[in-house]
C-alpha cells in the first residue's frame, strides 16, 4: 500500500510554485524589455515634406538637421574680407547732438588786482632792546636821550625817513650817526658798533644804519637815542625823546634800569 509522506508532499508543493513563479517572472521581464524598446528607439527620421523656414530664399530639406540655421548679414556689410564700408564723414555741425551741446560763449572773467601791500612804517623803534634809561638829570648830569639796552651787533633802525648828515667818531659817544628826520627833527644814534650808511645816504623808517656797541663813556652795550629840534645852532636844541615817540605810535616802553 502506497502511503504518501507529508513532509515530501509539502515540500513538493513548494517547489512547484516556485517554478511557476520563475515562468511568471520570466513572462513579465519579456513584457518589459518589449515595452523599453519600443519606448527607447531610434528617432524617427523626418518625412521628406519636413522643412524649417530661414529665410525668404532658403528651406531647409528632408535629410538635414532640422536645428541649422543661417544668421542674417546686412547688405551693406557683405563685401570682401578685411574691407570696411566707407562713409561720407558727417561735420561737425550736422551733429543733431553737437548743435544741442553748444554751450553759448561765457563773459570774460574780471581781472581782480591783488592786494595792495600793506602801508609802510612812517616810525619805529630804533632798536628791538628794553628801555633802560629816561631823559633828564642822571648822575647829577644832563642826559639828553633814552638809552636801549641790546648785546653787542644787534641792528639798529632809522626812526623814520630822513638822510643821514653825520657819521663817524663823536666826543662821548664813540661812534654815531646823525640823520635828519622826516619832520625836520635830528635823530642822533650814539655808542654804535659798526656804522652801515654813508653821509648824504637816503633811509627809510626801519633801514638798518649801524649795530649796538659799546664805544664812548658806555657801562654797558646799548643805543643812546637823541631827538634835536633846530634852534639855529649847529646841533639844535634837545627833546625828550619818549613823548615825541609815543605822538608818532610808537610805545618806546618802561624803563628797566
Amino acid at each position: 500500500m502506497f502511503v504518501t509522506n507529508p513532509l515530501f508532499a509539502r515540500v513538493s508543493d513548494a517547489l512547484a510554485g516556485r517554478g511557476r513563479g520563475v515562468v511568471a517572472g520570466a513572462v513579465a521581464l519579456s513584457a518589459l524589455v518589449g515595452t523599453s524598446a519600443a519606448a527607447f528607439g531610434e528617432p524617427e527620421t523626418p518625412t521628406s515634406d519636413t522643412s524649417i523656414t530661414a529665410g525668404a530664399t532658403q528651406a531647409i530639406t528632408a535629410g538635414q538637421s532640422p536645428y541649422r540655421f543661417v544668421a542674417y548679414t546686412p547688405a551693406e556689410a557683405q563685401g570682401p574680407q578685411g574691407e570696411t564700408p566707407v562713409s561720407a564723414p558727417i561735420a561737425w555741425e550736422d551733429h543733431r547732438e553737437a548743435v544741442a551741446l553748444a554751450l553759448p560763449e561765457l563773459p570774460p572773467l574780471p581781472v581782480i588786482a591783488p592786494p595792495p601791500p600793506p602801508p609802510r612804517p612812517q616810525t619805529v623803534r630804533p632798536v628791538n632792546g628794553r628801555l633802560t634809561s629816561y631823559y633828564g638829570a642822571r648822575w647829577g648830569e644832563s642826559h639828553n636821550g633814552i638809552d636801549f639796552g641790546d648785546p653787542i651787533g644787534a641792528p639798529v633802525f632809522a626812526v623814520t625817513d630822513g638822510t643821514v648828515i653825520e657819521t663817524g667818531p663823536a666826543s662821548g659817544f664813540g661812534l654815531w650817526v646823525r640823520i635828519q628826520q622826516d619832520d625836520g627833527t635830528i635823530g642822533v644814534f650814539g655808542h654804535v658798533n659798526e656804522i652801515l650808511v654813508e653821509t648824504g645816504q637816503h633811509v627809510n623808517a626801519g633801514d638798518v644804519i649801524a649795530t649796538v656797541g659799546n664805544r664812548g663813556q658806555s657801562t654797558g652795550p646799548h643805543l643812546h637815542y637823541e631827538v634835536h629840534v633846530q634852534d639855529g645852532s649847529l646841533y639844535g636844541a634837545p627833546i625828550d625823546p619818549h613823548p615825541w615817540l609815543a605822538a608818532r605810535g610808537v610805545d618806546a616802553g618802561v624803563a628797566q634800569d
